[in-house]
């Protein structure tokens, strides 16, 4: 077991408190019930100020009293952060005004037209804007929390919990809401099988010609259905298994461009550069366990 304790130099490093207008316990919309106290009083100290989503996130939103408390509590907090659709309670209380901000994919759109003063980024799992970090979906919730205990305490901690949590990977704040195989997944099913095909065979040679032979007269078709030419798609689904490889092994990073299929070194740097903005060799310096 990861021992924060010890981690924090021989001190608690965190103390939780779930409050809830009223004081009332909640029920979250999978019936799971929480104990909750209630709303802190704008005199008690407060570190982390920390927003959960759900179903009722645009109606805490429009609760005068919970926008007025969290307005003055994030003021006499170090940081607010907020979890998918807590974002609008955040909104609402003028806290993201001019900053940076994410939430759930599927509610951008609202929160970008509800509070026009928010630069709402659709794409991050999380984001980080001075003190204030907001995440995607629920299980995005879990990589802000991580990237909150590596802020406090360091990396080792954060990848020590990971292990300990189950966690697959810590993942990056800029890390997309859709990780290339998934996009392509909810893309037309009529590319399933070519999508399967593609993901054994990343080492082979994939040009169009190649492909046309496993699906034909596709690639106007793909486009329309995935957003990406064929080409486009194979880059990002490569850069995604490079990725895993430079986080999770000691490969070098030569061998991790031929075995994902980028034939050279040199184009698997200029792949990263033009989709995560970074080097395999940055990527790696950040983001290896």
């Amino acid at each position: 077991m990861v021992d924060l304790v010890a981690a924090a130099g021989g001190a608690r490093p965190y103390v939780f408190r779930v409050v809830a207008q009223g004081g009332e316990g909640v029920t979250a919309s999978a019936g799971v019930a929480l104990a909750a106290g209630p709303l802190t009083k704008l005199d008690e100290a407060l570190d982390t100020l920390l927003v959960a989503g759900g179903e009722g996130a645009e109606a805490a939103a429009e609760n005068p009293v919970l926008v007025d408390w969290a307005r003055e509590r994030a003021t006499q907090t170090r940081r607010v952060a907020s979890v998918c659709t807590g974002a609008f309670l955040l909104a609402a209380a003028w806290v993201l005004d001019g900053r940076r901000a994410a939430t759930h994919w599927m509610a951008c759109a609202k929160l970008a037209q509800r509070f026009p003063a928010v630069h709402v980024e659709p794409d991050p799992i999380f984001v980080c804007d001075g003190p204030v970090w907001t995440s995607a979906g629920v299980t995005a919730g879990i990589d802000l929390a991580l990237a909150l205990v590596e802020e406090d305490l360091g990396r080792s901690v954060a990848l020590a919990v990971a292990r300990f949590l189950v966690v697959f990977l810590k993942r990056p704040g800029g890390q997309t809401q859709f990780s290339a195989a998934l996009a392509l997944q909810a893309a037309d099913d009529k590319f399933g099988a070519l999508r399967d095909w593609i993901n054994g065979h990343l080492a082979s040679d994939l040009s169009l010609s190649v492909l046309a032979d496993q699906a034909r007269s596709f690639s106007r078709r793909y486009a329309e259905a995935t957003g990406h030419t064929p080409a486009r798609a194979i880059e990002r689904l490569r850069v995604g298994a490079a990725r895993g490889l430079l986080s999770e092994s000691r490969l070098p990073v030569k061998g991790i461009a031929q075995r994902c299929g980028f034939g050279s070194e040199e184009t698997m740097r200029r792949s990263f550069l033009r989709l995560l903005a970074a080097t395999p060799q940055d990527y790696r310096a950040r983001f290896s366990t």
